[in-house]
């Protein structure tokens, strides 16, 4: 049986999130909050999707660059694995630092700065848009002549260490602050205190932050989250919101110079009053109220099933076929989207849930071409499609639109 293993970081993830959440309730630390959780979740989600859609073909994209544009014939040895390694962390830096003072970039890396939470589930915040920019950042490595059988190797190690630098439970850790990323550094790079922005960008070593003069040692409690908070779970928002903030501002912009400048430039080049403007034209008029119990374990519920579909579609990905791939990629992306509405309290949710109920049950009939499970499939989605109609009108009551 041919399985992609790669969905293990699922499951394994979660329960590192879990042992965090248990000991933070032992030392009755107040690190995690539940809207802030499940929104990372999403957003996790969302990530991993897209890099099961993403990450072979880039694997492709290297392989072609070192065939026919290396520059060098670096062969795999204990000396060049080590070069490697330097050099992936050393681009990652620079990446990660474009991420934060060019604005085209940061559009695509806010998100995962949004959460005034840092914990484990901050990790997941990695958003669709990332995943390919970073892909395009990597190509050098082929460039340089590094096969991409060591690329992708080196890349899923590196990209797994960064998982455990997001923490407030772990103090400082003595002589390897002098050489790794910390919890310690990061939590630094996490917050929005003015001390603390544009500092320690990097991702397995701090070298690279010392070396080129943004490293910051931690020395006052960071307070996490945006300058500018978002105060809002929706995962469409977070996505897009500095983008759409960023086309407003490059469309103002006169001639196009200065529009050049503008995307290319810092994020405090943009206008901080656009965003109330689109705030009061896309969000809530009122804040959301506190969620019913029933609407908690709904979120709760979703959020589960939403991890299990994932994490079989990664899992059996090799056997699914391209339709079947879509209709459950779909299927991820709508439950996100339905999930941080519900976060919200949107109105608009139950389309979106007639949606998914519509996907899920053409699913079993791609899956399973065979009359019977087409009746049981459309008797089956006849049944949910009316208790959500109950639900509607009890949801619609408790969460007015405003």
């Amino acid at each position: 049986m041919h399985l992609n293993f790669i969905a293990l970081a699922v499951p394994l993830f979660l329960l590192f999130m879990a042992l965090e959440y248990r000991y933070a309730l032992k030392k009755n630390r107040p690190v995690f909050h539940w809207r802030e959780s499940i929104a990372n979740l999403n957003v996790g989600i969302a990530e991993r999707l897209c890099d099961l859609l993403t990450s072979g073909s880039f694997f492709f994209v290297f392989l072609w660059l070192h065939r026919h544009y290396a520059w060098l014939d670096i062969q795999p040895t204990v000396l060049t694995w080590i070069l490697l390694f330097l050099v992936t962390d050393l681009v990652w830096y620079w990446y990660h630092r474009f991420g934060h003072v060019v604005n085209l970039f940061w559009s695509a890396h806010v998100v995962h700065h949004q959460s005034e939470d840092f914990n484990y589930t901050v990790s997941a915040r990695i958003t669709v848009f990332q995943s390919v920019l970073r892909g395009l950042f990597w190509s050098v490595l082929p460039l340089i002549g590094f096969p991409p059988h060591m690329i992708t190797l080196l890349l899923l190690i590196h990209g797994a260490y960064p998982f455990f630098t997001h923490t407030q439970l772990i103090g400082k850790l003595g002589w390897l602050e002098y050489v790794l990323v910390t919890p310690s550094h990061h939590r630094v790079h996490h917050s929005s205190n003015p001390e603390y922005l544009d500092k320690n960008y990097g991702d397995v070593l701090i070298i690279w932050d010392k070396l080129f003069g943004t490293f910051k040692a931690e020395d006052q409690t960071p307070v996490y989250g945006l300058t500018q908070p978002l105060n809002s779970h929706s995962f469409l928002w977070q996505h897009f919101h500095f983008f759409m903030e960023l086309c407003i501002a490059v469309k103002r912009a006169p001639g196009l110079l200065h529009k050049i400048k503008l995307l290319f430039g810092k994020p405090d080049t943009v206008d901080a009053s656009i965003r109330p403007v689109l705030e009061r034209k896309f969000q809530r008029k009122k804040k959301p109220t506190a969620p019913s119990a029933p609407l908690l374990k709904a979120i709760s519920v979703q959020t589960a099933f939403t991890l299990a579909i994932l994490f079989f579609t990664i899992l059996f990905s090799y056997y699914l076929q391209p339709l079947q791939l879509l209709i459950a990629a779909v299927f991820i992306f709508l439950s996100v989207i339905a999930t941080g509405a519900m976060l919200e309290q949107k109105q608009w949710v139950f389309p979106l849930e007639y949606i998914r109920l519509l996907l899920l049950c053409l699913f079993l009939c791609v899956t399973v071409p065979n009359k019977y499970v087409w009746l049981c499939s459309t008797s089956l989605l006849l049944v949910l499609l009316l208790y959500y109609q109950s639900l509607k009108s009890r949801y619609y009551a408790l969460y007015p639109a405003s």
